[in-house]
């Protein structure tokens, strides 16, 4: 395959191969993890992040290896620009199904139709006898017999006596429970879990970063041109000296900085697990001359 047909990553991996370099070396010098280098040599770059990131990476690659960064920038770009196609539908043809055909002459139809009629006749007319019946059969005594003693009638009972007010007891009403909404409850456990923070520093920067316990994970400088990884239980608080000069990613995933966390080019956010930035409603100490030269904490 020609260098004019091979793809941007294909000429990059092409390229450190020849040379002798391997996957973690060639990450080594440009301050990359090493599966940031094998998703650029494999095109693979919706794992990369954003396009911004993308193209600054390919431009640092081609330049390390000595490849032409237009060519390897115009490769990328022919393959981000390719017309997806839509996938071909398979024809499906529906059966119509035959409405039902009823096979009966006139004269079958009349003499069914006759007979539903006959059926509820009788239907409705056999109820009403059996009520008239029943009157005439209670209301005139047996022939012959003898009229009963009137001492000898049941006497009606009578309802007992009703039992006397009793006063109602009115209990005080009491205040119902407090009820915890869901909305409390959500925001308590927004951004928990495990938080793992990506910093690119385009300049030179200072960061300060806690976890959700308090415990500080890191605090130092950034270098122009460097990466920086802190893993932590979220949501973590991040202070950042210099934000436009740094890139964040969490959990492998781009998250703008927005303008509300920014006063004077300094952030202050919380960052959580699931990508989101948040104001951080707690304070932190703004870091001293000391605190910049220190090391990741565990």
């Amino acid at each position: 395959m020609s260098d004019a047909q091979a793809s941007a990553g294909q000429r990059l991996k092409a390229e450190r191969e020849r040379r002798g370099l391997s996957t973690q070396k060639a990450a080594n010098e440009l301050l990359l993890d090493d599966w940031v280098v094998v998703a650029l040599e494999a095109d693979d770059y919706q794992r990369v992040g954003a396009p911004v990131f993308i193209k600054g990476h390919l431009k640092r690659y081609a330049a390390l290896l000595g490849i032409p960064v237009d060519d390897i920038l115009a490769a990328y770009q022919s393959r981000a620009q390719a017309p997806v196609l839509p996938a071909e539908t398979a024809n499906v043809r529906m059966l119509n199904a035959a409405p039902p055909v009823i096979n009966l002459s006139q004269s079958q139809m009349i003499g069914t139709a006759a007979a539903v009629l006959l059926l509820a006749a009788v239907l409705w007319w056999k109820p009403w006898q059996q009520r008239g019946a029943r009157p005439a059969a209670s209301s005139s005594p047996p022939a012959g017999a003898p009229a009963p003693h009137p001492a000898a009638q049941p006497q009606p009972q009578r309802a007992p006596p009703a039992p006397p007010a009793v006063a109602a007891i009115v209990k005080p009403a009491t205040a119902p429970a407090a009820v915890a909404t869901p909305g409390a409850e959500a925001d308590a456990t927004a951004g928990t879990g495990r938080a793992r923070l990506r910093l690119s520093f385009s300049a030179d920067s200072w960061v300060d970063i806690h976890d959700a316990s308090g415990k500080r994970a890191f605090a130092g400088n950034g270098r122009a041109n460097s990466v920086r990884t802190i893993a932590g239980d979220g949501p973590m608080r991040v202070y950042l000296g210099f934000a436009s000069g740094v890139q964040l990613e969490i959990n492998n995933r781009a998250v703008a900085i927005g303008p509300q966390f920014v006063a004077g080019d300094v952030a202050r956010f919380e960052a959580g697990a699931d990508g989101v930035l948040r104001r951080d409603p707690r304070s932190i100490s703004t870091p001293t001359a000391q605190t910049h030269n220190a090391r990741p904490i565990g």
